[in-house]
């Protein structure tokens, strides 16, 4: 065994370089913290974290129009594990679904040879997590099973759909954005297609609404900002709006239900969709860089958006609150006119040209706190948020932003200043919620005011565009093999020369050797190489002539031939011996130079007379050996000539022996010999010269006529004792030199542009390149190995071929890529487990399923034996060597910040199930765990100490820091109605038609603010047809009283409105006569849950409001309904801890369940009775043995000891087998 490694397995691998214009949307950023990327035909996958290239799919015939990564919201067990899966649909309308680890194809899907305009997976995963929904042109969507390709339903709309949303707060919502309009679907369902055309409405666009040009002077005219912005209509606006509709793009917000945004290149609109209204205009001021891409936060109610110049910028919502107005100011009277979204930080442009450009962004779904953007020249360029605190004096008050502070909490419970917090981990660790208009802050020496900023944390960079020349270093031999690095010379268009590392895949250097496009490269050793190129000919075809050395590790670069080649004819090839000792330089109408490589000095000019070449090939045979040997001679004879006499010298004459000490010394000098070396070369007529060159003298020594089966020969190439010729009509002709027979064959395939020899004692194998692909051929049986055309088997032109190693090849092609083939020149993808990383990457997704959950379970169950660590080799883990170390590597690549907090023993079990959701990407888990620790941690702060635990508590009504609003229905009560008021309000700033109003009178109505719904009522115009009815009503309602009668003359009228269909009206009445929770009753039973919820939260006692929510729960749980995830997060923000514990159990969830109970029995929010016992060690129990099926032996002990007698059996069969290995 050799006492050391060196790395020389080259995988089979694509470089990537610059993107197609139909690659433009192609990007998502997966949950597991990779960033997939369509280039060209191949799906590109990267680490988010260290920006390296982790995988090249290759399958699709086309361009990638679209990637997406599945979602991770389901609960991860053996059965459904950790798992890298990709759906990225082509300009061919094909659909592949990829197992990304194994670089496998799963599934391909196929409906019309159209390209894809969009594709997502369903979130509610629930029911299933294999559903993909596609577009296909003009105006289809269709529902596949991705797992089979199996299509489930089609379904046509009238116009063409250019993409679609789902609404992130209800599964059944759909919105498709059309050439002519927005199509509202409210009943999509995977089970069936949606019914019915949908609701369809047009969008105006801004730009021909009156109120455009108003926008610049927003701030005076505050009171009269565009109330008159009518965006969204039911009729069909006139011809001149529909040219206008330039909507860049459509999106749900995921932070606050039923808002909606729609991008234009200069204004971003977000409308509410209760009342189709716009309530905020982001707009961009004349001089301002346009729009591209915009993507809504979820955690806060913030955008990253992408402007043209590739400029990404924050801006986050400004919250209005009593802290920011001073004392002498007098207070607003009407605080909120519109949703206002401020500029929070921007990252740095790039230099856009005509062919550099930005193509996409996109954000990490689990932190939000990085944005990558995707440049059209394959650059990924990943800019991270970074906060910084800074003290309150220093702030600018000119600024008119109002500040942001950090929040109280981190990882979901509040933390003291001193306490150990990462604020970047994510976007709510690092800003704090927007207050709510009338709210105060907790004011005091918690709050610290933040600023962001954005940091470049990575840069990928793609290969630039063709043309190449490509030429791999001098092969692995028994004697470099200490020092051998596989690298790969790429010479560019603009000059300059890429050198790569084969076995990462990554650029070693990047050298600026010439002015214009390298033309040919050629290595003299492993560690440098000439390089020539050659300018654009003048109107007497000549050219300047650059030929470089450069030194690699030192990159010095000297011009080869001095001071020539300004205008002289080009240079044709460039061929270095075997030996590295001689170049030859083929020009086109000049006669060939002959150099000594070691020296740059020339040798010889051929004479003017000399014949035209075609091509040149130098002979591996040479007289080294013989050489070497005389020379070893004649050391030992002159180290006897010291001491013999002079009678034995009569061997050797002593005029050869002063000969050979100065070749001795010479040689010292130059530490090598001049060894004889040869050379054949073909004229225009074929005819072969065959010539010797030792020291300075070049020999003639052989002339073989043509062959008059061959053409003009194009190319030579010799190894043993075999030649091959190729000419211009595609026929190969191989010379077996010691058998003296040749074997002319035509291939058929045109021009013969490069033929070389594999590297290889014995290796035979020759690969030929041709204008329409290349072919590997077998010279010791004269057949052909394997064979590539474009057009047939592949998409690409060939420009450039080479050897890798001996069994695999290199093609350049003109698709900007790069590929590393094995020799059947099949392409392939790789297993990213086989695959050499230079910087350790964090993805427990790579680990088999096992691994990837013990792994998991490890980290969540510090301490081990009482001390934390990250060390798995201190835990009873009985699995093979090669997992552990795996294992091992996953931990050690976390980063710093991160461990700290692991191993920190004030980080709580909450805390922590929180952080390893989060490093983990699973979806289901960080919303369980975030609405978990949430209120554990505010109703074990309520409860008085001493107290009996049993009794399951409801929050109380004031909120000190409370659960942010995108969680909507699961938020208190209170911060809900005030989150819901205020929207209301600005609802009723907004209103602009009747219909407006009529629709702010029934919201206001519900939410019980009777006077104000009383004042809209009478602006009714009396020559609207309502106007008498709205009279009337508000005449009731402010003549409600709490009498009996007229209580049950309303409730009875009521009760008949609802059974007549009039739901809405009738509800309104019962919410009138504070008869709120009949109201949700009536409403639940028209299977009008949401409805209900809402209306619960915003009217009922927390009593009341808990009945309602619990009937919901078990619909929720209805096997017809299945959606147990959402009913989980509802008993929780109810407190019902111990109903959370037999749901979980019952689901099977035996790992979440566990931990829940922990954790509730730490907070003391679980009371202890003997059905509590029994569930508690039942679920022990479960989860012990669902860490004995993942081998992970001590966390089984620990869970089964705990377990009480249901986990004795279990106990006594994990500890039999150790007590034998003791008595052993």
């Amino acid at each position: 065994m050799l006492p050391f490694t060196v790395n020389f397995k080259v995988s089979a691998r694509t470089l990537t370089g610059a993107l197609n214009a139909h690659n433009k949307a192609a990007v998502d950023w997966g949950w597991q913290g990779l960033i997939a990327y369509g280039c060209h035909s191949l799906v590109v996958v990267i680490d988010s974290n260290t920006a390296q290239t982790l995988q090249v799919l290759e399958k699709h015939k086309a361009d990638v129009v679209k990637v997406k990564w599945a979602r991770e919201n389901y609960h991860h067990n053996i059965g459904s594990p950790y798992s890298l899966r990709l759906a990225s649909a082509d300009v061919n309308g094909k659909i592949i679904v990829w197992d990304v680890a194994a670089g496998v194809a799963q599934c391909e899907i196929q409906e019309h040879a159209k390209p894809i305009q969009d594709v997502q997976w369903l979130w509610n995963q629930d029911a299933s997590r294999d559903l993909l929904l596609a577009i296909h042109p003009p105006n289809y969507i269709v529902l596949w099973n991705a797992d089979t390709g199996t299509k489930l339903w089609k379904k046509s709309y009238a116009d063409n759909i250019l993409s679609f949303s789902f609404d992130p707060f209800d599964p059944s919502h759909l919105t498709l954005l059309t050439s002519e309009g927005i199509v509202f679907i409210s009943d999509f369902s995977p089970s069936k297609p949606p019914s019915g055309p949908g609701k369809k409405v047009y969008i105006s666009s801004p730009h021909s609404s009156p109120a455009h040009n108003k926008l610049a002077a927003a701030t005076g005219a505050k009171k009269a900002l565009n109330k008159v912005k009518i965006l969204i209509t039911q009729e069909k606006p006139s011809a001149e709006f529909i040219t206008l509709n330039d909507c860049l793009q459509l999106a749900y917000l995921p932070s606050k239900r039923n808002h909606m945004l729609l991008l234009y290149p200069r204004e971003i609109l977000i409308l509410d969709l209760e009342v189709n209204q716009t309530v905020g205009v982001i707009a961009i001021e004349r001089t301002g860089v346009p729009f591209l891409q915009v993507i809504p936060c979820f955690q806060r109610d913030g955008l990253f958006c992408l402007h043209e110049n590739g400029c990404i910028t924050l801006r986050v919502r400004r919250s209005y609150n009593s802290i920011f107005t001073t004392s002498n100011e007098e207070p607003d009277p009407d605080p909120v006119q519109e949703l206002t979204y401020d500029l929070r930080s921007q990252c740095d442009a790039i230099r856009v040209t005509k062919t550099v450009r930005p193509f996409s962004m996109v954000c990490c779904p689990v932190n939000e706190n990085a944005a990558a953007l995707i440049v059209s020249d394959g650059r990924v360029m990943i800019w991270e948020l970074k906060s910084t605190v800074c003290n309150r004096n220093s702030r600018s008050s000119s600024s008119g932003v109002s500040p942001l502070y950090s929040p109280v909490s981190f990882c979901g419970i509040p933390v003291g200043v001193l306490q150990s917090k990462l604020p970047d981990l994510s976007l709510d660790n690092m800003i704090g919620q927007s207050a709510i208009a009338g709210e105060e802050h907790l004011r005091g020496p918690v709050l610290q005011e933040v600023h962001l900023r954005f940091l470049l944390t990575g840069l990928l960079s793609g290969l630039p565009s063709p043309q190449f020349a490509i030429r791999m270093c001098p092969p692995l031999t028994t004697k470099n093999i200490k020092v051998y690095q596989p690298l790969l010379a790429v010479g560019t268009s603009n000059g300059s020369v890429l050198v790569y590392h084969l076995t990462s895949g990554l650029l070693h250097k990047e050298l600026s050797v010439h002015s214009c496009e390298v033309k040919g490269i050629e290595w003299t050793s492993l560690t440098g190489f000439l390089s020539f190129a050659t300018s654009t000919p003048n109107n007497m075809g000549l050219v300047r002539n650059e030929l470089q050395l450069v030194d690699l590790p030192t990159g010095r670069s000297i011009a080869f031939r001095g001071e020539r080649g300004n205008d002289e004819s080009p240079i044709e090839m460039i061929k270095v011996s075997h030996l590295k000792q001689y170049l030859a330089v083929v020009f086109k109408d000049k006669p060939l130079e002959l150099w000594d490589v070691r020296t740059c000095t020339i040798l010889r000019e051929m004479s003017k007379n000399f014949p035209a070449i075609t091509a040149l090939e130098w002979s591996p045979s040479h007289n080294l050996k013989s050489l070497r040997k005389k020379q070893l001679a004649t050391r030992e004879a002159m180290a006897r000539q010291t001491v013999v006499s002079d009678t034995e010298l009569s061997i050797v004459e002593s005029s050869v022996i002063s000969l050979l000490q100065e070749a001795e010394s010479k040689s010292e000098l130059s530490q090598n010999i001049s060894a004889r070396e040869h050379f054949v070369f073909t004229d225009n007529d074929g005819q072969v010269y065959h010539l010797t060159v030792e020291g300075n003298s070049v020999k003639d020594s052989a002339r073989i006529p043509p062959d008059g089966s061959m053409g003009s020969i194009t190319c030579i190439a010799w190894k043993g004792d075999t030649l091959v010729l190729g000419d211009m009509d595609g026929n190969l002709n191989f010379w077996d030199l010691k058998g003296r027979v040749s074997r002319g064959i035509p291939t058929h395939r045109s021009w013969v542009r490069k033929i070389r020899f594999a590297p290889g004692k014995g290796n035979q194998k020759l690969i030929a390149m041709y204008s329409d692909g290349a072919e590997v051929w077998d010279t010791k049986e004269v057949q052909m190995v394997s064979s590539l055309r474009s057009g047939r088997n592949v998409t690409f032109r060939i420009l450039d071929v080479d050897w890798c190693t001996s069994d695999k090849v290199i093609l350049a092609s003109d698709d900007g890529c790069i590929r590393v083939l094995e020799m059947s020149m099949k392409s392939t993808c790789f297993r990213m487990d086989e695959q050499e990383l230079t910087e350790p990457v964090w993805c427990p997704y790579l680990l088999v399923p096992r691994a990837s959950l013990a792994l998991k379970a490890f980290l969540l169950h510090q301490p081990w034996n009482g001390q934390y660590s990250l060390d798995i080799s201190q835990v009873d883990y009985p699995e093979n060597e090669e997992i552990k170390n795996l294992l091992q590597e996953q931990l050690n690549s976390l980063s710093n910040d991160i461990k700290k907090l692991l191993l920190d023993p004030e980080f709580t079990l909450l805390q922590r199930c929180l952080l390893v959701s989060r490093l983990y990407g699973d979806e289901s888990e960080l919303h369980f765990w975030t609405v978990a620790a949430h209120y554990l941690h505010s109703l074990s702060q309520e409860k008085p100490v001493g107290a009996p635990g049993s009794k399951e508590t409801v929050p109380r009504s004031k909120v000190n820091n409370p659960l942010d609003i995108c969680y909507d229905i699961l938020c208190e009560n209170a911060y809900f109605q005030k989150f819901q008021l205020e929207r209301v309000n600005l609802q009723e700033v907004k209103r602009s038609t009747y219909d407006h109003t009529r629709k702010c009178t029934d919201q206001l109505l519900l939410l019980g603010q009777t006077d104000r719904a009383v004042q809209l009522l009478l602006e009714t115009s009396a020559d609207n047809q309502h106007y008498y009815c709205d009279s009337l009503k508000a005449c009731l309602v402010t003549t409600v009283t709490s009498s009996g009668p007229s209580q049950s003359t309303i409730k009875l009228v009521a009760t008949n409105m609802i059974a007549n269909g009039k739901l809405a009206e009738g509800v309104q009445l019962l919410c009138l006569i504070d008869k709120a929770a009949d109201a949700c009753r009536y409403l639940q039973t028209y299977g009008e849950w949401n409805r209900a919820a809402w209306l619960a939260k915003v009217r009922l006692s927390s009593e009341e409001c808990a009945d309602v929510l619990k009937r919901w729960v078990d619909h929720l749980c209805s096997p017809q309904v299945n959606q147990k995830s959402k009913a989980l997060l509802v008993l929780l923000s109810l407190g019902c801890f111990f109903s959370v514990a037999e749901t979980l159990h019952s689901m099977r969830y035996f790992d979440r369940a566990a931990l829940f109970v922990e954790a509730c029995l730490k907070y003391g929010a679980v009371g202890v009775t003997e059905d509590t016992e029994k569930l508690i060690s039942a679920i022990y129990a479960d989860y012990a043995r669902s860490l004995k099926n993942l081998g992970f032996k001590q966390g089984a002990v620990l869970f089964a000891s705990k377990a009480g007698a249901a986990g004795r059996d279990l106990l006594n069969e994990l500890e039999s087998p150790r007590q034998e290995q003791t008595e052993e």
